[in-house]
């Protein structure tokens, strides 16, 4: 089974190296190959928009599974415009990596995979649209997986206390769900080998305020956490002020019961504490 992942990015790259060795061969996009020498054992092809070439279209064409993990820009989705004729029809399995921020502000409130989504900013639009324009690509065969916040090795709340980055913005009544790279992986294995078409949730059992993950990472450092600060007066950038726009409890039941996906790490309390054992933020 051949894999071609458009977009390296962080959850594809941990999904290949957990599972590479279940293709037989792996190829993927990046923006320059040649800056990029960390990802071993995977063929790499540049595309960063426009029109990519022979080559990549060549590989693309001979994969089974497509995992695709560029997001939509200003224009739409690049990846769309420069390989939806490739695939149109295929037999092959796509899964696209979306965002459980198409949901909007529930005020709390569960959601599931049925609740309609909120079109409340532009980069939702255009993440809706594209989601629909890849269900119909090679329709009944297309798996969306809608991700929570992503953290894992790397990119987690004690590598930003130790860096001295990690904020406790507080906004009353603000809930996130968060989902471990190590779990994305798994459902992405079971959304290749599940039968047919569908859209799942791919986030933890226990939506919580986002201070409280930091809270919680700095007792298990034994350091101080950062100063409580108010949201409606912290300094932010307006793209980190837009996603505080949005609460919600995202219900992970489908990817259950659907996907027979168990989660390694159902709270952030279990993934930090792993984390932790392995050496992160020390």
């Amino acid at each position: 089974m051949r894999l071609f992942i458009l977009g390296l990015g962080y959850s594809a790259q941990h999904f290949a190296r957990k599972f590479g060795g279940a293709f037989s061969h792996i190829a993927g996009t990046v923006r320059d190959p040649k800056k990029r020498d960390d990802l071993a054992g995977i063929e790499l092809h540049g595309f960063s928009g426009g029109s990519p070439t022979d080559e990549t279209v060549r590989r693309l064409s001979e994969a089974d599974v497509v995992l695709v993990s560029i997001p939509p820009g200003s224009t739409g989705d690049p990846a769309l415009a420069a390989f939806g004729d490739v695939l149109t029809g295929g037999r092959r399995k796509i899964i696209y990596l979306s965002t459980i921020g198409v949901y909007g502000d529930h005020g709390g409130a569960w959601v599931d995979e049925s609740t309609p989504p909120q079109a409340a900013f532009e980069r939702t639009r255009l993440r809706l649209a594209a989601e629909q324009a890849w269900m119909d690509i090679v329709p009944g065969n297309v798996a969306i997986l809608r991700l929570a916040g992503i953290y894992g090795p790397g990119r987690n709340a004690l590598v930003t206390l130790r860096a001295g980055t990690a904020r406790r913005i507080i906004k009353p009544g603000q809930v996130f769900n968060r989902i471990h790279a190590d779990d994305i992986a798994d459902a992405i294995v079971a959304a290749i080998g599940h039968e047919g078409a569908g859209i799942f949730n791919v986030c933890d059992d226990e939506p919580a305020p986002p201070q409280d993950v930091i809270a919680y990472a700095a007792r298990l450092m034994g350091v101080a956490p950062p100063p409580e600060e108010a949201f409606e007066t912290a300094e932010m950038s307006a793209m980190a002020r837009s996603f505080y726009a949005s609460s919600a409890r995202v219900s992970n039941a489908k990817l259950k019961r659907e996907l027979g996906v168990t989660l390694a790490y159902p709270s952030y309390r279990q993934a930090l504490d792993a984390l932790w054992r392995a050496g992160e933020g020390r």
